[in-house]
């Protein structure tokens, strides 16, 4: 059914389109591939990120997309350098950066927000 020429498409909702194209394509660096009407595609390697315009959308605080990174420090300062803070929450143990460490050492995970409050994250495992 979902044969090698299916794309996967990851959904991200944006109140305002001019905010979240500057944040997902200038910010974060991703590439738009297209464009519509209604919103807009990202190239993510092989799969794509579907902004979609919802005119009262209001992020959740519950991650809705994240990416596995392979140094995680290097990605929250570039991050920091582009004025994208991670999110520290209170009694969570996170580092100076804002990384949390799994208490086996075998992940390590953070989390910043969009303009529009949706929680996206980075991982790093092992």
């Amino acid at each position: 059914m979902f044969g090698a020429d299916a794309v996967a498409v990851a959904f991200v909702n944006v109140s305002d389109r001019a905010a979240g194209l500057a944040f997902y394509r200038d910010v974060l660096g991703l590439e738009l591939v297209a464009s519509d009407d209604f919103g807009d595609f990202f190239r993510l390697g092989a799969a794509r990120l579907r902004m979609t315009m919802i005119a009262d959308h209001k992020g959740n605080g519950f991650p809705v997309f994240g990416w596995q990174v392979g140094d995680i420090a290097a990605t929250a300062r570039a991050l920091a350098a582009k004025g994208v803070a991670l999110t520290v929450y209170p009694g969570m143990g996170q580092d100076e950066l804002g990384i949390w460490a799994a208490p086996d050492g075998g992940a390590k995970v953070a989390w910043f927000n969009d303009p529009d409050g949706n929680c996206l994250s980075l991982n790093q495992v092992g």
